[in-house]
C-alpha cells in the first residue's frame, strides 16, 4: 500500500489514466477470431467453444432445462433465498423509482409534443461464472429488465452455479444459457439455430468478455464496456477500521482491482494502511489487488481530496454527506460512516452493473433506462401549423433544404 503526496499524486493519476487501455490486441484478435466464427457457424461453433471453454458436456444442452432452474430453487437454504426475496424486492422498488414517465404538453398554441416511453424488444444479461458465483449480478440485470417490461430477456452464464440457477428460477427466467466469453457474447449478438439474438446484451464480465462485447456494439447495443472493479473513499473523519474494510472488500474481486484512499489528515491515511495490512492477512486475493493497485493519497484540504476524486471518475465513491453535491463523477455514491459499498453491491436497490476505468465522465451506472427507450410525439392543428411555419419554413430555406420548407407550405395553404 503505497501513500503518496503532493506532486506524486499528478503522477498517480497518468497512471490510473493509462488503466483505461484494459486489454491487449492479442486479446483482441482471439475475440474477433471466436465472434467471427460463432457468426459464421453458428451452433457448431458455440458447441465447441463452449466444451473448450465452458466446461460444457457434448451431450449437455446449451439452454438450462426449466426443471433444473426450479431444482435449484427447491434445493437452496432458507437463508439464502431469504436474502435472494429481500434484495431483489430493493432493487425493483429502485427500478420502478428510476422508470420516466410518459408526458403531452402544448409546448404553443396548436402545437402538442409529448414523449411515449417502450421496452426494448428483447435483451442478453451476462452474469459471469467465474471464482465466485455471482446471482446478484443475475438480479442487478434481469430486474430492471423485467420492471421496464422487456419481453424477451435470455441470461447466459458459464458453468452456473446453484445460486444463480436459483436466482434465475425466482425471477422467474425461463431462458438461461449455461455458455460463457466471447461465444456467449457472439451468440446473443447474432444468433445461432439454439440462440435467438437479442437488441441489447449487458452485464459485467472479464476481459474476453468485455471486448466482445466492443466488437458486435456496432450489431447489437450494450450496456457499456466495463473492466477491473474501483473504489475512492474519501475521508477526513471517517472511521479507520470502515474505511479499510471497504477497500479490502471490493479488491477481493481480482488482482487488478484498484482501491484508493484520499484524505487529507496524514494520521489517517497511517490508520487506515495499518488496518489494511491486519485485513490483507486474511484475504489473499485483496492483499494481492492492494498491493499492486492500493494507493492512500494524501492532499492538502478536503476540496482538493474531492477534485482528484472527480479526476479519477471512479466506479464506487464514499464521501461524507455535505460533500454530495461536489461529486460530479462516479458510478454509485455511498455517504456517510455506516455506507458500507456491500449494500449496493448486493441490496439497497441500485444496480452494482456501473462504468469503470474513467466512463463515469459520462454515464451513471445500469438502471431501468437502459432497458427502455424514449420515444417523442408531436402533433399540430391546422392552427398550430400556421403559427410555426414561418420559423420552419425560414431554417430549412437557410439549409437549402426546400422540400422541407414545402412540406409546411403546403399544408399551410388549406389549412
Amino acid at each position: 500500500m503505497r501513500i503518496v503526496r503532493g506532486r506524486a499524486i499528478a503522477a498517480q493519476l497518468r497512471r490510473l489514466a493509462g488503466r483505461r487501455a484494459l486489454f491487449s490486441a492479442e486479446t483482441e484478435r482471439a475475440v474477433a477470431r471466436i465472434v467471427r466464427d460463432v457468426r459464421a457457424k453458428g451452433d457448431t461453433a458455440l458447441r465447441r467453444y463452449a466444451e473448450r471453454f465452458d466446461g460444457l458436456a457434448r451431450s449437455e444442452p446449451f439452454r438450462v432445462p426449466q426443471t433444473k432452474l426450479e431444482q435449484a430453487l427447491a434445493a437452496v437454504n432458507p437463508p439464502l433465498r431469504e436474502a435472494l426475496e429481500a434484495a431483489a424486492r430493493n432493487i425493483r422498488q429502485f427500478a420502478e423509482w428510476q422508470k420516466p414517465h410518459e408526458f403531452s404538453r402544448e409546448i404553443q398554441p396548436g402545437i402538442t409534443a409529448g414523449q411515449v416511453i417502450r421496452p426494448l424488444g428483447s435483451v442478453g444479461c451476462y452474469v459471469p461464472g467465474g471464482r465466485y458465483p455471482l446471482p446478484s449480478s443475475l438480479l442487478m440485470t434481469v430486474i430492471p429488465a423485467q420492471v421496464a417490461g422487456v419481453p424477451r430477456i435470455a441470461v447466459a452464464s458459464p458453468r452456473p452455479a446453484g445460486e444463480t440457477l436459483a436466482a434465475a428460477a425466482l425471477l422467474g427466467v425461463t431462458e438461461f444459457y449455461a455458455v460463457g466469453g466471447a461465444q456467449a457474447i457472439a451468440a446473443l449478438a447474432y444468433g445461432t439455430e439454439s440462440v435467438g439474438a437479442v437488441h441489447k446484451i449487458v452485464g459485467p464480465g472479464n476481459r474476453f468478455v468485455t471486448t466482445a462485447k466492443k466488437l458486435v456494439a456496432f450489431d447489437c447495443a450494450i450496456d457499456f464496456l466495463a473492466g477491473p472493479t474501483e473504489t475512492v473513499l474519501v475521508s477526513d473523519t471517517g472511521t479507520p477500521a470502515f474505511l479499510a474494510a471497504d477497500m479490502l472488500s471490493q479488491s477481493e474481486h481480482d488482482s487488478d482491482a484498484c482501491a484508493i484512499l484520499i484524505t487529507s489528515r496524514p494520521e489517517l491515511a497511517q490508520a487506515v494502511a495499518a488496518e489494511l495490512k491486519k485485513g490483507g492477512k486474511n484475504n489473499a486475493v485483496a492483499a494481492k489487488s492492494l498491493a499492486k493497485n492500493g494507493l492512500i493519497f494524501v492532499t492538502e484540504s478536503p476540496a482538493e481530496s474531492v477534485e482528484v476524486a472527480n479526476a479519477i471518475a471512479p466506479e464506487h465513491i464514499t464521501v461524507a454527506e455535505a460533500q454530495l453535491g461536489d461529486v460530479q463523477n462516479a458510478g454509485s455514491i455511498f455517504l456517510g460512516d455506516y455506507s458500507a459499498q456491500a449494500l449496493g453491491d448486493y441490496a439497497a436497490g441500485p444496480n452494482h452493473v456501473l462504468p469503470t476505468g474513467g466512463a463515469a465522465r459520462s454515464r451513471g451506472g445500469l438502471s431501468v433506462l437502459d432497458f427502455l427507450k424514449v420515444i417523442t410525439v408531436q402533433q399540430a392543428s391546422s392552427e398550430g401549423i400556421r403559427r410555426l411555419a414561418p420559423v420552419v419554413e425560414a431554417l430549412a430555406e437557410a439549409e437549402g433544404l426546400v422540400a422541407h420548407a414545402n412540406s409546411v407550405r403546403v399544408r399551410c395553404s388549406r389549412a
